[in-house]
């Protein structure tokens, strides 16, 4: 009994078994069936996913790449900009200008003058190297236009290179102002009385005069101090006119050169000593017959007690030569006396006496009242320190009777 009632369980047990089981086996395929559906939209989605990923790697990408670029353009820019800065240090720019009216009555045959001019417009370019090598230049445009017909000069005056070989002691080479004088190195409007400068030293020296060459200047010790060049010389013409024998370095005549030495003593506070000498073996390069050796002695002082000042120049030729001696050109000289008083920081006033002659080897012939003697009296106003008005009044009284009596009027700058 119990046997069967156990065998009619098991059997009952089997048939359900049998039956439930392909409703198990169906449901598990659907639930499987979705899930392989939905693995494969999180697949797609996980695709698209990545492909926005990788498209975003490679815009990141392409925005680093862009961003070094960019810092690197910076840095070469950051360079550039450090170099131009650098450069502006050790470069200077200046320069001086001067406008001028004149007013003369002529007198004994010389002509009248009513006249504006903007006599000089000067640039200054200089340049520092290294902290013993630098550059100078000055470049110059006379009477505000030049060309063919023109009355103006584009001149390069100066163009050199100082070395310094120690503290105390410098070479120089290249085109330069010769250490002759006080105009000739330091000619700016605000630094002197007077519109036009001064006749002895236009005439005699003849300022402004330059040259190429090389040599040194520097400091002794005790207030004293040096120049000494050898550079090119004069190409002075059969009328024996130093001025005009200034070759301004242009395609200049070096069949003889000169030499120009100067000496200086400052060491007293307010006063000023110099002493230059200049020699030429030919004073016309071999092209003058008669006109033969050169020398230039020039001296000066300048003695500054406050307000008060007073400069006293005097320069002399020495030409040697037949045909010069003839013409009484073989001595040429000049001196001038200027004591000046400044009333106030923006006022100053002036006398100044001229006498000059380039022709006082004889009193004869071509020479005959060849001397000159010219009176300036005047003003400048400073309405700044690099800014200066004058106004002056000249006199003449030349042993020929030729002369040019007025007013001359004066704007100047520098910078």
């Amino acid at each position: 009994m119990k046997y069967a009632t156990f065998a009619k369980t098991s059997g009952l047990a089997a048939l359900l078994s049998v039956a439930i089981a392909p409703q198990a086996s169906a449901v598990t395929l659907e639930e499987l069936a979705k899930r392989l559906d939905a693995l494969e939209a999180k697949n797609q989605l996980l695709q698209q996913e990545n492909s926005v990923l990788r498209d975003f790697v490679q815009q990141t990408d392409k925005k680093a790449d862009a961003a070094v670029l960019a810092s690197e353009a910076f840095a070469d820019s950051t360079s550039g900009i450090q170099k131009l800065a650098d450069w502006a240090d050790k470069t200077t720019i200046g320069g001086y200008g001067e406008l001028h009216y004149n007013n003369l009555s002529g007198k004994g045959g010389a002509s009248d003058k009513d006249a504006v001019d903007f006599h000089r417009f000067v640039l200054f370019f200089g340049h520092e190297f290294s902290d013993d090598i630098r550059f100078f230049s000055e470049l110059e445009l006379e009477h505000s236009i030049a060309g063919d017909g023109k009355d103006g000069e584009v001149e390069l005056e100066q163009a050199y290179i100082d070395f310094d070989l120690n503290d105390q002691h410098t070479a120089r080479a290249g085109l330069f102002l010769l250490p002759v004088g006080i105009i000739n190195e330091t000619h700016e409007p605000p630094t002197f009385y007077g519109t036009e400068r001064n006749p002895v030293e236009k005439n005699i020296i003849p300022a402004t005069w330059w040259a190429a060459g090389a040599g040194s200047h520097g400091e002794l010790g005790h207030g004293f101090s040096y120049d000494a060049y050898v550079h090119s010389g004069l190409n002075v013409g059969s009328d024996f006119k130093i001025r005009d024998g200034r070759q301004k370095v242009s395609k200049a005549k070096a069949n003889d050169l000169a030499a120009t030495g100067r000496v200086k003593y400052t060491g007293i506070a307010g006063l000023e000593l110099s002493v230059s000498a200049q020699y030429q073996q030919d004073m016309s390069q071999g092209l003058v017959d008669g006109l033969d050796s050169g020398t230039l002695i020039e001296t000066h002082a300048i003695w500054n007690t406050g307000p008060f000042t007073v400069k006293a120049l005097y320069a002399a030729w020495d030409i040697d030569g037949s045909a010069v001696r003839a013409a009484g050109a073989d001595k040429q000289r000049g001196f001038y006396l200027e004591p000046s008083y400044r009333i106030s920081e923006q006022f100053g006033v002036f006398a100044r006496f001229n006498q000059w002659d380039n022709k006082a080897g004889s009193n004869s012939g071509s020479a005959a009242d060849s001397e000159k003697e010219q009176w300036d009296i005047g003003v400048n106003y400073w309405p700044h320190e690099d800014v200066v008005i004058k106004a002056d009044y000249q006199y003449q009284s030349n042993d020929n009777g030729e002369e040019q009596n007025g007013l001359n009027i004066g704007l100047g700058y520098q910078f």
